[in-house]
């Protein structure tokens, strides 16, 4: 995996501040309240709220 538990454990989506879940591909965090993913690049989170992408 690339992000680590413990990050994933203190993250929260920045537009409704919910938990976030690691997408079956490990590409990406999804906010289910939001229906949105923050993608993962380089194994870095990009918590941008314009850059997210719709959850499918």
């Amino acid at each position: 995996m690339a992000v680590s538990q413990e990050l994933l454990d203190i993250l929260v989506c920045p537009k409704c501040k919910g938990a976030l879940r690691l997408t079956g591909p490990e590409d990406g965090l999804a906010c289910e309240a939001c229906r949105l993913v923050y993608e993962i690049r380089d194994d870095i989170p990009i918590m941008l709220i314009d850059e997210a992408r719709p959850l499918d």
